[in-house]
């Protein structure tokens, strides 16, 4: 059965799904074939498979159910890129934006029994002044070598709804500021509403020129977060007999200097980049199974927080992270260069993504523009790029100033909640050293490279910015996975030890098409890591080793098999730790061992979000090992809360590429 697309806004009383068997065909084309909405018409899903169609054309025919007796209302969830609808021959509307939702009412262009609807497509292959995301362009964004096949045409759900004339278009939920009740806003045809918290009281208020508010309290009130993802649903029925449900959480995201606060109790994110593509359906989710499955990956990798990626994502996948406890980092698609257009382009995003996602407790953070694209690359040479962001900034907080809003992730701040910044790095010591001198206030700027052979430096902020939670908001490096896992560990240790980061976000949860970035393979299969394991390097505690490694199966050249390592550590839970460190051998590149002789070593402890002080551990290459790796554990109270672990050789020769040409 399929369900019901909508669910912060929920009419599915009266709703009949139209996805399945439509007719289709290429403006080219001279005769109809079939498709499968709602999937792209390049994907293997549709049943097409068609690359680089300009413009295309659905049709089918339907029966309105007998049950719909006033108004008849066609739901489109998006379609890329521009849309116009017929119904029996009647244009009944138009709408433009790939990943915003329309709708219009049909009931006046009905007829006597069957009903023929005709939609008509415009896929620009030249989409850089479009909304258009990871989608390929041609001609090429300056982004192309991170864009995917596109995905043109109906890509979500489009289904029938019946309404009164006289109904609610808009059922607003936010937190009070006690956290100890719900405050309601309703756009709605003028009449007496009636809001019902389930489970608790109702209220009756006018609607007065189209707007009823309300508040409505909580007894005995439940935050939310990940850990009980406990939500309120509110019942509004309209006079005219229409009725809808929405719900949302009692949870406050908030940044207090440069600290990020989740329900009062500081917290650090934790996130891993979703780009939101599969490998048979393009930018269109399978199922909610689907949608589950890379929920539940990210959490078992350690992940508390994914950040949507360019992307306004099926509405259901935000409903599971609600129900499910993942925050999430939302963002509208990108456009590919500045103009006038594509700027309204943008812009036009950003309404629809918070009226369509604003009642979801998981979203914490808004983003907006990335990495300058949209704007050339130069939000700091130009005035008017500079001046877009910021008004991108300004139109969402108009919107919703509830949540952290971020004009343009990566670098070149101008007017933000959060300092992110991108930084990417194949060298240890670069990276160790710029994240240093990043967090000591030392330097604001940092290497990008734009091209094979192309590295710029940009700046964190156009003007200097303090007194914001700074993030790491991208990052990860290596071509081979086990080079990637690597990275992973040896990278996210040392954000972790800086006390004054709120968080960071891995780049990413899976491969998608030639980019094999991923933790999981495009299929979600699990890819060879070499021994490390995700949710050791994500835990809320883990261990910081004082050691510059030199590279896969090499992380420390000794000459001596007896030595010394500082070991700190990184706690982000609400109480102190202390405890034991063990120390185990094994062979390089293997797993924690299970039944491994384990050596009692020195005791460490840390404070909430303050980096434990280093205590020295010793250690012993065993006799006849030209190579090992060395596992470190934390044990407190019999149990163990931290793991990391150090591949150690007594080969000391020279190492190519250990240097760092910046």
């Amino acid at each position: 059965m399929t369900p019901y697309p909508r669910p912060h806004f929920d009419r599915s009383h009266a709703w009949a799904s139209l996805n399945g068997e439509w007719d289709f065909r290429a403006d080219t084309d001279a005769a109809w074939g079939r498709i499968t909405v709602p999937y792209a018409w390049e994907t293997p899903a549709s049943g097409v498979a068609r690359h680089w169609v300009p413009l295309a054309w659905y049709r089918r025919t339907v029966t309105v159910p007998a049950a719909f007796t006033e108004r008849v209302i066609l739901h489109f969830g998006a379609v890329h890129h521009e849309a116009t609808v017929w119904v029996n021959g009647v244009e009944v509307v138009r709408h433009a934006g790939g990943y915003t939702p329309f709708e219009a009412d049909i009931t006046d262009a009905l007829v006597p029994g069957e009903q023929e609807i005709v939609v008509r497509v415009h896929a620009p292959l030249d989409k850089r002044d479009i909304a258009h995301g990871k989608q390929r362009s041609v001609p090429r964004d300056d982004f192309d070598g991170v864009c995917f096949t596109p995905s043109s045409g109906i890509w979500q759900s489009v289904w029938l709804e019946g309404r009164p004339a006289a109904h609610i278009s808009a059922l607003r939920l936010r937190p009070n500021e006690t956290l100890d009740g719900i405050e309601v806003e309703v756009l709605a045809s003028d009449g007496t509403l009636r809001l019902s918290l389930r489970g608790g009281g109702a209220v009756e208020v006018p609607v007065v020129d189209g707007v009823a508010r309300a508040s409505l309290p909580v007894a005995e009130p439940l935050l939310w977060s990940p850990e009980n993802p406990q939500l309120y649903y509110v019942d509004a029925e309209l006079s005219s007999g229409d009725r809808v449900t929405a719900y949302t959480g009692l949870r406050r995201i908030e940044a207090v200097g440069e600290e990020l606060y989740l329900n009062g109790r500081r917290f650090f994110v934790r996130g891993v980049l979703d780009q939101g593509y599969w490998p048979l359906t393009g930018i269109t989710p399978p199922s909610d199974e689907a949608l589950v499955a890379d929920i539940e990956a990210a959490a078992a990798a350690g992940y508390n927080l994914v950040r949507k990626h360019l992307k306004l994502e099926d509405p259901r996948f935000y409903h599971l992270c609600d129900t499910m406890g993942m925050l999430v980092w939302a963002e509208p698609a990108a456009t590919g260069r500045f103009s006038a257009e594509s700027v309204a382009a943008f812009e036009a995003q950003i309404a629809p993504m918070v009226e369509l996602h604003g009642n979801a407790p998981s979203i914490v953070v808004w983003g907006l523009y990335n990495e300058e694209w949209g704007l050339d690359w130069d939000i700091p040479g130009d005035p008017l790029k500079a001046e877009a962001a910021a008004r991108s900034y300004d139109l969402l907080k108009a919107r919703d100033a509830s949540r952290p809003a971020v004009e343009n992730s990566g670098w070149a701040h101008v007017k933000t909640d959060l300092l992110d910044w991108h930084y990417y790095d194949e060298s240890p010591s670069a990276w160790a050293r710029n994240v240093a001198d990043l967090m000591n206030g030392d330097r604001d700027d940092f290497p990008v490279k734009l091209g094979p052979d192309f590295v710029v430096r940009k700046v964190l902020a156009v003007e200097p910015l303090a007194g914001v939670p700074n993030l790491n908001s991208e990052y990860g490096g290596g071509f081979t996975s086990v080079e990637r896992a690597w990275h992973l560990r040896w990278q996210t240790q040392e954000l972790r030890r800086h006390d004054r980061l709120a968080g960071y976000v891995y780049t990413e949860l899976y491969d998608i098409e030639h980019e094999s970035a991923g933790l999981l393979d495009f299929e979600r299969r699990a890819k060879d890591l070499a021994g490390v394991c995700p949710a050791e390097v994500n835990a809320v505690t883990t261990l910081v080793v004082d050691v510059i490694p030199v590279a896969p199966a090499r992380d420390l050249l000794t000459e001596s098999r007896n030595f010394t390592i500082p070991v700190h550590v990184s706690h982000h839970g609400p109480e102190p730790v202390d405890g034991v460190i063990h120390t185990a051998w094994t062979g390089l590149l293997a797993p924690t061992p299970v039944d491994g002789t384990w050596a009692e070593g020195p005791a460490a402890s840390a404070k909430p979000f303050v980096l434990g002080s280093a205590v020295p551990v010793e250690a012993e290459l065993p006799a006849g090992w030209p190579a090992g790796r060395l596992h470190l554990a934390l044990v407190s109270g019999g149990t163990v809360i931290a793991r990391t672990a150090l591949d150690v050789s007594t080969h000391t020769g020279p190492i190519i590429g250990d240097d760092h040409p910046l």
